[in-house]
């Protein structure tokens, strides 16, 4: 016999909605600003997603769409909201557990299905996508503004300040005071004892990720 709750009801009582995922998948292009993958669906750009399956993950289901429509392995996902307006989606009554991906440039490995779209120059996008992709940008920016690198975005594990300051300011999306900078990262680095060759003038120390 079905348990029932303090209202006699079973659980096959109540309406489910449909729960999908939408992930923004966020990477800096070499020498680039902070851009999202997009993909085209019903003719116009969106964030790739997929509904939950039965007996998958929320990070299971984020990982199989991000395969299936952008070619992406190899993601971390970070859950960071619950969109849940009943009428955010035309299709019926459907929740979206919103999702971010920082990668590197080398994990998109399949440009054809995707489509790199600058942050600062998002177009109309359908749902909520246009919120979960400033939702994303503000976390991305948020760890940045504490830490180095917190996601792994530069292309080498082994980098110099210039490249570091660099990456941060494309997160950003502005130019960042660089003492004050090296004074609030250089502390969480291990420098490596190398040099970067092939930079102008003196070589340039180089360093990893604390903990990495």
């Amino acid at each position: 016999m079905a348990k029932r709750d303090s209202q006699g009801k079973a659980l096959s009582d109540y309406p489910r909605p449909s729960v999908a995922v939408d992930t923004a998948v966020l990477t800096v292009p070499a020498g680039g600003p902070l851009s999202v993958v997009a993909v085209t669906g019903d003719g116009d750009l969106r964030l790739p997603g997929t509904f939950l399956h039965e007996g998958e993950t929320l990070a299971d289901a984020v990982g199989r769409s991000l395969v299936e429509k952008a070619g992406i392995t190899g993601i971390h996902p970070v859950q960071l909201h619950v969109f849940d307006a009943p009428d955010r989606d035309d299709r019926g009554w459907v929740l979206s557990v919103a999702h971010l991906a920082p990668v590197r440039m080398s994990q998109l490995a399949d440009r054809a299905r995707t489509e790199l779209v600058p942050v600062a120059e998002l177009p109309p996008m359908p749902f909520d996508h246009a919120e979960i992709v400033a939702l994303a940008v503000a976390e991305l920016r948020a760890r940045h503004a504490e830490h180095p690198d917190p996601f792994g975005l530069l292309p080498e594990p082994t980098f110099t300040i210039r490249e570091l300051h660099e990456l941060h300011e494309a997160v950003a999306g502005h130019a960042l005071p660089r003492d004050t900078f090296r004074r609030l990262m250089e502390p969480q680095l291990v420098p490596t004892g190398s040099l970067a060759r092939g930079t102008v003038g003196k070589p340039a120390r180089e360093f990893i990720r604390g903990g990495a």
